[in-house]
């Protein structure tokens, strides 16, 4: 029985792509992740309250954590638990006391309301079957005038794909989330299409979107 289960967890960490968010990928992530163009996209800064959807074992979270500072707040959420003790670990070993570890669920969040300047999902944005239940608990999360930034990859070999094309293929276009994120109540203030490449992949060309908080006083009324 537990070769069998060996054999699974092998199994779900190969095909759900977990050790290309392994620590010890970091660095070369470094290399080719413009983390300091897209904090700079976003506002990142001093003191700021921020989350990061989809956080995987925290590669992110901790470059929020270190951008935020001692007064700021990062709250980093995932799905998986495995990935979110991984995270606490690092936490713990860097000493990094500013980062509230969440698990979510696939159509929520569980981030607190009206409390967040920015929210970051990166390269995650397209497993989300609940994008649109996703979407509302962000608005609720954000302060008047905060900020979503939604970062993905596009694959050549699906560019003009359908949505559901794109999402089988673990990727998405744009020209999708903007349409949703106005949708669910943002008002699209950036988009940027020349990021680099995933993995250093010229195949894999990264955009975002970054979008401002909408007044949602009639958000009651309206379903998504």
């Amino acid at each position: 029985m537990k070769y069998v289960r060996g054999i699974f967890l092998w199994f779900l960490i190969c095909t759900q792509g977990y050790a290309q968010y392994a620590e010890h990928d970091w660095e070369d992530r470094d290399r080719w992740m413009p983390v300091e163009e897209i904090f700079e996209h976003a506002g990142i800064g001093e003191s700021l309250h921020v989350a990061d959807i989809g956080c995987h074992e925290g590669y992110m979270s901790i470059h929020l954590a270190n951008a935020v500072g001692k007064t700021g707040q990062v709250y980093a959420v995932d799905v998986r638990s495995d990935r979110l003790e991984l995270l606490s670990d690092h936490l713990r070993t860097r000493e990094i006391k500013n980062v509230k570890v969440i698990e979510g669920d696939y159509d929520n969040p569980y981030l607190p309301e009206g409390k967040l300047d920015v929210v970051l999902i990166i390269d995650t944005y397209h497993e989300m079957k609940d994008h649109k239940q996703i979407l509302r608990h962000v608005h609720k999360a954000l302060k008047p005038g905060g900020k979503l930034l939604i970062l993905e990859k596009l694959k050549s070999r699906v560019r003009s794909g359908t949505r559901q094309e794109q999402t089988d293929a673990h990727t998405l276009a744009p020209k999708y989330v903007r349409k949703e994120m106005k949708a669910a109540k943002f008002n699209i203030l950036k988009e940027v299409q020349d990021l680099g490449d995933w993995e250093e992949d010229s195949n894999k060309p990264m955009w975002l979107l970054l979008a401002e908080k909408a007044d949602h006083s009639n958000w009651g009324s309206r379903k998504l």
